[in-house]
């Protein structure tokens, strides 16, 4: 008995899936098959319990989630006082012409005991009951609910922005961020339970008029015509035991009628239906102990059924001892564990720890991306973004920061923000369960799906089901999944701004690695000879034209030998640049040994050149728009062969070429004559200046 109690009290009965159903088949069998009397009175006191339990659970409880199954307890108990009224009509029916206890002891006494064994008497004492259910308690739970319901779905994004301010303000965590989401949640879906289970009351009063109404016609009916009783004889039984079976049923009616109006504010959790059905109506001891006190009272009022309302009485009692004397242990249990002391919260004064940093860099996610950072929901972008990170990191020659990443609900649920520094630099939608097929530039086919575009590269591309993957690829699109589509997205940004990820303590760094196998070198550059600053503009400039800054080494002898004759950050790119002309060459022509390029004119170069050296670079707008065409029309046929766009030209030029043409021809290359390799070769393609000469003359 002991392990029983222990598993109904824990919830473990209900892991077998059996406590629900049981019930459920209990209340069909009492539908369909007739019942004899005693089991009758048991399931009568059995009501009345469950009516008490649910009224003092809903008032013990101090949090609404403890709560949250009221709506399916409402409609459980209302279903089965209605399978009750079913087998007791039946029983009434065909055994009432014997006397007034023919539908059990509680029947007979509601209907001897508690109204005098007058049908009259019993008639009104109903009729007030049903009033005060039905007009009263019923009516007003249902206005709360529907109010209720209502303004909590009206309030639910206010709720979601306030928890999201308080998340950027660094009051809570993104764990208490989740809570707080899943508990608006669960609000509105209590509250819009409670809407339609308070009609399941109101329909219940409504019925229990009518059984009344058809118990006593159907009663006198089956006495006189069938038992040839007198109309007196067949009223004082039928009726008596009809008010009887009323007045048992509409008191449970009433107490779950107040229970609802208490309960009605209250939320849902996310939880089992039989763990939330055991733990809450059974967890409480002081409902139990109270019902149970009621329930004993009640069994020793004379004329009532003392055996059933004793019985169920101490079985309430003696589980309640037990749930509270295994509560006590707990406590014990939980005090004897050490823990530290609670300290009073002060107010204390503002810091500079208040005052958060900003990310360097930001993923932000809409609510319905979330699922792709949950490694627990088997999300892949954590990994993905951490592959990047190390990738960027080999290629750049640096340790790329890591990527903070956190929901924001003012995007759209599908989308998603890069930011730098707090400032968005990108920002796009994928769809989650579908995947993008790429269009690289040629495919045999059309797919049904969304048209989108790749968010790295600007490229045509459709939104697809999983399923469509092997048709896409052979009509020869490229096909990613969402984790892909962001993370390639990221590392297009990170790499095209590469030179805001590295700052003073970045080169400081690297610095320090360099230092382990030069010493001296690094002694003698930083801070002898140049500022740290000044090392960190070379390096910005060499990666703000997608130049790597692996070979430390490389750029730190060339700094330290230029050093000595300017201390400006352009003339020492430059300088550092020809030290790194293998690099450079080998990022855009490979393993090859001849690079072809475009140059200018002789004669445009020197106007170009002396133009520098007098005014500091304005040229004529006819000059540099012809020369723009000329450059981007080269430029296109040196792509279209598949080799990358080069423009050769002196070094004086080379910078403020560089920066003209970077918003003009981004995929273009600017070198210096003095970048090339030793033991590379050129091979001149296009020639720029003749038309742009003319123009000018």
């Amino acid at each position: 008995m002991k392990e029983l109690l222990g598993n109904l009290g824990s919830g473990r009965f209900s892991v077998l899936g059996l406590g629900t159903p049981v019930l459920l088949m209990v209340m069909l069998s009492m539908m369909v098959l007739p019942l004899p009397a005693p089991l009758l009175d048991l399931l009568f006191t059995f009501n009345i319990a469950l009516s008490l339990i649910v009224l003092l659970a809903s008032i013990y409880t101090k949090r609404p989630l403890e709560f949250a199954v009221f709506p399916t307890v409402l409609l459980v108990a209302t279903l089965l006082r209605l399978g009750l009224n079913v087998a007791s009509t039946r029983v009434v029916l065909m055994n009432g012409h014997t006397g007034t206890g023919a539908a059990g002891e509680v029947i007979e006494a509601f209907g001897e005991f508690v109204i005098g064994g007058n049908y009259a008497v019993g008639f009104v004492v109903f009729a007030i009951l049903v009033i005060i259910n039905f007009v009263v308690v019923t009516k007003g739970a249902g206005r709360i609910s529907e109010v209720n319901a209502r303004f909590t779905l009206d309030a639910m994004p206010g709720k979601q922005m306030a928890i999201d301010a308080d998340l950027n303000a660094g009051i809570i965590n993104s764990d208490e961020a989740r809570l707080r989401r899943e508990e608006v949640s669960q609000e509105a879906d209590f509250y819009g339970a409670m809407d339609g289970a308070s009609k399941f009351v109101r329909g219940d009063a409504v019925a229990g008029i009518l059984i009344l109404l058809i118990n006593i016609v159907g009663g006198l009916s089956v006495g006189v015509a069938q038992h040839n009783l007198s109309f007196e004889q067949a009223g004082h039984n039928y009726v008596l035991l009809t008010i009887g079976d009323g007045l048992v049923a509409q008191i449970p009616s009433l107490l779950l009628s107040t229970a609802a109006a208490i309960i009605v504010t209250r939320v849902s959790s996310s939880q089992d239906m039989g763990q939330q059905m055991m733990s809450q109506l059974f967890g409480n001891p002081r409902a139990l102990a109270v019902s149970a006190g009621v329930v004993l009272i009640l069994g020793l009022v004379p004329g009532m059924p003392n055996l059933v309302f004793l019985t169920i009485g101490a079985g309430l009692a003696g589980l309640a001892y037990w749930l509270s004397q295994r509560k006590k242990v707990e406590l014990v249990d939980e005090s004897q564990q050490p823990r530290p002391e609670e300290q009073p919260q002060e107010v204390r004064e503002l810091s500079w720890d208040d005052v958060q940093p900003v990310d360097m860099i930001g993923l932000e996610v809409g609510y319905r991306l979330i699922s792709l950072v949950d490694k627990t929901q088997g999300g892949e972008l954590l990994s993905r973004i951490k592959g990047v990170r190390k990738k960027l990191s080999q290629e750049l020659g640096f340790l790329v920061q890591p990527v903070h990443i956190r929901d924001n609900l003012d995007l759209s649920p599908s989308a998603y923000r890069i930011t730098l520094q707090d400032v968005p630099v990108g920002e796009s939608e994928v769809y989650p369960g579908k995947e993008l097929a790429i269009n690289p530039g040629q495919v045999f086919g059309e797919l049904n799906g969304i048209p989108g575009e790749d968010p790295a590269f600007g490229l045509q591309a459709v939104w697809i089901e999983p399923s469509q993957r092997d048709e896409a690829q052979t009509m020869g699109y490229t096909v990613v999944d969402c984790s892909t589509v962001v993370a390639t997205h990221l590392s297009q940004l990170l790499k095209d701004n590469a030179c805001d990820l590295l700052g003073h303590d970045e080169v400081q760094q690297l610095l320090d690695v360099l230092a382990k196998s030069s010493p001296k070198l690094v002694e003698n550059l930083v801070p002898k000879t140049l500022s740290l600053g000044v090392v960190l503009k070379v390096m910005q400039n060499l990666l703000h034209e997608s130049i790597p800054i692996r070979d430390v080494r490389s750029i730190a002898e060339a700094l330290a030998e230029h050093a000595p004759r300017t201390q400006e950050a352009d003339p020492l790119t430059a300088s550092v640049r020809v030290a790194l002309g293998r690099t450079i060459f080998q990022g855009i022509a490979g393993m090859e040994t001849e690079l072809q390029v475009m140059t200018f004119d002789p004669e445009l170069e020197q106007m170009l050149q002396n133009s520098l050296q007098n005014g500091g670079g304005g040229i004529e707008p006819g000059l540099a728009e012809s020369m723009m065409r000329q450059i981007n029309a080269n430029s296109r046929r040196q792509e279209a062969a598949g080799q990358e766009p080069v423009l050769l030209v002196s070094s004086p030029l080379r910078l403020w070429l560089s920066r003209l043409l970077r918003g003009n021809a981004p995929s273009l290359h600017v070198l210096a004559y003095d970048e090339i390799p030793a033991n590379k070769r050129v091979k001149v393609t296009a020639s720029v200046g003749r038309e742009s000469m003319a123009l000018a003359g």
